[in-house]
């Protein structure tokens, strides 16, 4: 008896050991990561008034494709994206509240490796939300200047570029 309690204390212990070391293991690699995630934007009575005269946009579909041809990407080589949106189409916007510290015009931008929403300000934007597609990962870099989102699969790649450096927001998307 007493040494299946021995048996039983040492099984115990091990599990344990393991648990604790796959939980900081994952905790630590978790807090590594870059991805800020999305936060809601305030609605303003403004808001509240007109929202039931125009459509509402359901973030399960997706607009329209575009009419227009469809651009040709530019060389793996080149280091440079696309400043013509290749598959990207803005979406109707709103206004947000004054709460935030950009303007409060929200875009949406499709791309084939995802979607990428931003609050452009006058002088600044702010990312919303980015959503990869099925099948696709994504990076996000944030500056005091611009914000990037990086859509990849296998050697695919789509970029999302938001700058506001001396100038309005602009948002460009190249696929490489």
């Amino acid at each position: 008896m007493r040494r299946g309690l021995v048996h039983v204390l040492a099984w115990s212990l091990a599990t344990g050991a393991a648990v604790t070391l796959s939980w900081w293991g994952v905790h630590t690699v978790m807090a590594g990561t870059a991805y800020d995630p999305p936060r809601a934007l305030p609605i303003t009575a403004a808001d509240a008034t007109t929202q039931d005269a125009r459509p509402q946009v359901s973030s399960t579909s997706r607009p329209a494709p575009s009419k227009s041809a469809r651009q040709p990407s530019p060389k793996a080589g080149s280091g440079k994206p696309s400043t013509t949106p290749s598959s990207s189409s803005p979406s109707p916007s709103r206004s947000a509240g004054s709460g935030s510290s950009a303007s409060g015009e929200v875009k949406s931008y499709d791309t084939e490796g995802g979607r990428a929403v931003f609050d452009l300000g006058k002088a600044s934007a702010t990312l919303v939300s980015a959503t990869p597609a099925s099948g696709w990962s994504m990076q996000v870099w944030k500056t005091e200047t611009w914000i990037r989102i990086e859509f990849a699969s296998g050697a695919d790649r789509v970029s999302v570029f938001c700058t506001w450096h001396d100038s309005a927001p602009k948002v460009d998307v190249g696929t490489y």
